[in-house]
């Protein structure tokens, strides 16, 4: 089994990549591509297949894809894309080229309003705000569902379900993660359950909560009893007057970027909000993570074509590649986020009946890790992020950033 890279930090690129606000679109369900019009934004208008037959019509793959990735999301050794090559002929550049969303965006939007290359065919974006403007500015390229047999075949019914992308006219997730709780059981003698624990008097100054205002906005929504998706302004303004009170009585000890995990571990917080992924890559047995009974939040990591892709032939052939359940499993075992792909679980389970001694142990946990494979009532209590218009969103953040500063 291949292991994690050596610092969780940097296997996703955690501490700058989920600190900037995001926004997504309101639930809905997948579009079917068979109809003449997706509800998908592609600049000035509504993504038709019409749109979709004449982006594709008359491309060929030209036997290289150039791919740009955050972080610690490959193995060492690039061992998935070799057997990519192997099976089609296919070669791959695979660079760690996104460091930060917002800089990234700022790198490509130029060459792409241009309409020239940004010497990439396929890259991953994390859903929020740049993802959100590289659709409506139309410098994706829409999808061909023909061509990704594997997507329709093996992907989770959540995955085509994206309030961000409805219909999956522009992306399919990568990888997926989780925002619950992680608690000390050394400090912690109570089952943590509840998003309101964070809030009790009796974890003054042993609480960690997240300065990213998009996960802390929706924590403070959440423990007021809102759907972050369908919230107001005055929702807002609610969710905030419980945050600030919780930060005013001295329950929190801090507002962390990625720290958290080392406080929690150490004990400086008892309890705190939380990545998935993160909590499952420690060692330590004392460090749990729940999902509250009020909700928590799912944000995903997408493929997708700029629309100047020179290859966007090959590079779709790769993302329906990487959903088969068989060529998915190396990444999820790596990467130790929420897969795409729930077939992957009878892959590993296969894979931990065959091996002994550590690594059939650390299958075994794989396999039946719900922060790996949530479970249906997890997934039913999991929420997005609310839509802001550009209006909106100085708004949204002075309510809910300005309590992580003091302010």
């Amino acid at each position: 089994m291949t292991g994690p890279a050596a610092d969780p930090a940097l296997r996703r690129g955690l501490t700058t990549r989920r600190g900037f606000l995001g926004a997504v679109g309101a639930l809905a369900g997948a579009a079917a591509l068979s109809a003449c019009s997706i509800p998908g934004r592609g600049g000035n208008g509504v993504v038709t297949q019409a749109m979709i037959d004449d982006y594709w019509r008359g491309r060929t793959g030209k036997g290289h894809v150039n791919w740009a990735n955050w972080p610690g999301y490959m193995e060492d050794d690039h061992s998935t894309i070799k057997q990519f090559s192997k099976e089609t002929g296919i070669s791959v550049t695979y660079k760690e080229a996104i460091q930060e969303a917002a800089d990234w965006f700022g790198k490509i939007q130029a060459p792409l309003a241009a309409n020239q290359s940004i010497g990439f065919d396929l890259m991953v974006v994390t859903n929020g705000i740049q993802f959100t403007e590289l659709v409506e500015l139309g410098y994706l390229a829409p999808l061909d569902h023909k061509r990704l047999p594997n997507f329709a075949k093996y992907a989770s019914e959540k995955a085509k379900r994206r309030s961000y992308d409805p219909g999956n006219v522009f992306s399919v997730p990568y990888m997926s993660g989780l925002t619950g709780i992680a608690y000390n059981t050394k400090y912690v003698k109570e089952p943590i359950t509840s998003i309101r624990q964070l809030f009790d008097p009796k974890y003054k100054g042993r609480v960690g909560m997240m300065s990213d205002s998009q996960e802390l906005g929706n924590f403070g929504m959440i423990a007021a009893g809102i759907d972050p998706e369908k919230s107001t302004e005055a929702d807002w303004k609610r969710g905030g007057d419980v945050l600030r009170r919780q930060r005013d009585q001295g329950i929190v000890r801090k507002y962390y970027e990625q720290g958290y995990i080392d406080a929690v571990t150490k004990g400086d917080v008892w309890l705190t909000m939380a990545w998935s992924g993160d909590v499952y890559t420690l060692s330590s047995p004392d460090v749990k993570f729940v999902v509250p009974q009020e909700g928590g939040t799912i944000w995903s990591d997408c493929m997708m074509l700029p629309k100047t892709a020179a290859d966007p032939v090959d590079a779709i052939r790769l993302m329906d590649w990487l959903y088969a359940p068989q060529n998915n499993a190396p990444l999820t075992e790596y990467i130790n986020y929420v897969t795409p792909v729930p077939g992957v679980q009878d892959v590993i389970k296969q894979k931990a009946a065959a091996a002994t001694g550590e690594d059939k142990a650390d299958l075994e946990r794989l396999a039946t890790s719900p922060l790996i494979f949530p479970t249906a009532a997890d997934y039913a209590k999991l929420r997005t992020y609310r839509p802001l218009s550009n209006a909106e969103l100085p708004r949204y953040q002075k309510v809910f950033q300005t309590i992580s500063q003091g302010a």
